[in-house]
């Protein structure tokens, strides 16, 4: 029984203002498994408050200065990564092998990216008499979810630290231990008091004082598109900046020349990593007519190829994060089958082997049309939909047929034909037939998918503002 019960603000383990405890559930049991403290308004306070104390000091070390901050925070990193993917699998049900090899992975990933940009990152820039200045933003506030939990949380701190920022952490409260050992790893790393603050809570409270505090310079936000609106609400009476990585149904075109076995079963399989509960999973798979037999019954064999169960097993799939949404997924399922949209494999309920825990079935639906629910809607969960198309340009317009923008992938035989359709998706990232992402890509969406754009180079634009100093080398 985990019990976090503290706060880390001003480079100090610290109680509450007012004592609130959550219960803390393990997906794969069902079952109480820790205990964390709900922050209020006064406790985000607090932490700002400290970050803006810090600021005036961190904001002017030098690049050598915060890289050897940096690695110490790697090395701490690394002691304790077993930790790390220990916790991940408990909180939020990541099979160990997906902690072990990616959800942890990325927390050190993310760091090491940093080091590396910051190395040879240009700050200053001569424009004629004119010298453009890259300053840190200030005060930055972070609201991050439980579905990548560290990783969301390393691709905001790492170039926030990098650019000379400091930073008030709210993690998810369904999915707190991996924050919580993160802040332990700043800490051990002797992060200077009051960079790095951490306050646990839900959102209408600790987020909502988050992103509406006048001390917090920029807020940025990784969760749904709902929740995403309220934050920049919040926001806007201070004019702060707003980052937020949101919500995506993405199109998955695999053309008419496509190898199917593998464009096919990989988009499937892509899916069910981490339960489906990725915001860039390739959820809507566009196939032609004719190929939609051969696409239906390879994804018939890769779903039944994909055991779900006990995730400190060796089971490819384990549970979803919590009871809200194991029942949002099975709600639109049964909407699913009730539309009419050809059940391929899976459906409502648990797989038949396991009575406790919030596993949901691998699903697969064909036949679905673009207009229906499933296919409009972010599932969040192991939910597949094959539409049928007859035309590329067909294909193109019902990819874009979203209000979402965050993801695409595209496969086919032909390398100008696979560009071409790429570049008329409207979408941040497009990966072509099977690429997978470098951690120097730039992630993030249009449309109400969010803004900005995190990983790499790109994530420290985020995190700095631009002075122009007219006449600066005519002194």
């Amino acid at each position: 029984m985990r019990e976090y019960l503290q706060f880390y603000i001003g480079g100090q383990w610290v109680d509450p203002v007012s004592p609130k405890t959550l219960d803390v559930i393990n997906p794969a049991t069902e079952e109480v498994c820790g205990h964390i403290s709900m922050g209020s308004a006064e406790d985000v306070d607090r932490a700002v408050k400290a970050a803006r104390k810090a600021s005036e000091t961190w904001s002017c070390t030098s690049r050598e200065e915060r890289i050897e901050v940096m690695e110490r925070i790697v090395a701490e990193y690394k002691k304790r990564y077993d930790d790390m993917a220990k916790a991940i699998t408990e909180e939020m049900g990541a099979p160990s092998w997906l902690a072990q090899r990616a959800q942890a992975a990325m927390g050190v990933g993310h760091l090491q990216t940093a080091i590396e940009i910051l190395k040879t990152y240009k700050f200053e820039e001569d424009r004629g008499a004119t010298r453009l200045a890259k300053e840190p933003i200030g005060v930055c506030g972070f609201i991050t979810p439980w579905n990548w939990p560290v990783n969301q949380i390393a691709t905001k701190v790492a170039p926030a630290l990098a650019t000379g920022c400091t930073m008030v952490l709210k993690p998810s409260e369904v999915a707190p231990y991996s924050g919580y050992i993160w802040t332990e790893i700043l800490d051990a790393a002797g992060v200077p008091a009051g960079v790095f603050n951490m306050v646990n809570g839900d959102g209408p409270t600790v987020g909502a004082a988050i992103s509406s505090h006048p001390g917090v310079d920029m807020v940025s936000f990784t969760g749904s598109t709902r929740a995403g609106i309220e934050v920049a609400k919040n926001a806007a009476a201070t004019v702060k900046r707003v980052h937020q990585e949101l919500g995506g149904k993405s199109p998955n075109i695999i053309l008419e020349n496509a190898d199917y076995q593998k464009a096919v079963g990989g988009g499937i399989a892509s899916v069910m990593v981490n339960s489906g509960q990725s915001c860039n999973a390739p959820t809507r798979m566009l196939v032609p007519h004719g190929k939609m037999d051969e696409a239906i019954a390879i994804a018939k064999a890769t779903v039944e190829a994909h055991d779900v169960g006990d995730p400190n097993g060796n089971a490819k799939m384990g549970p979803v994060v919590s009871e809200v949404q194991f029942n949002k997924i099975q709600s639109l399922i049964q909407k699913g089958i009730e539309e009419g949209a050809t059940l391929v494999a899976g459906g409502p309920g648990r797989p038949e082997s396991l009575d406790k825990g919030y596993y949901v079935k691998p699903t697969v639906f064909a036949n679905v049309t673009n207009d229906m629910t499933i296919a409009r809607e972010e599932i969040f969960g192991p939910v597949v939909s094959i539409v049928g198309y007859e035309t590329v340009e067909e294909a193109i317009q019902v990819g874009n047929d979203t209000e979402y923008g965050l993801a695409a992938y595209v496969s086919g035989n032909d390398p100008d034909e696979v560009r071409r359709v790429a570049s008329k998706l409207r979408a941040g990232q497009v990966s072509l037939n099977g690429a997978s992402p470098g951690m120097m890509d730039p992630f993030g969406g249009y449309k109400m998918s969010g803004n900005g754009r995190e990983w790499g180079d790109h994530a420290f634009a985020e995190f700095l503002e631009t002075k122009a100093i007219i006449g600066y080398t005519h002194q």
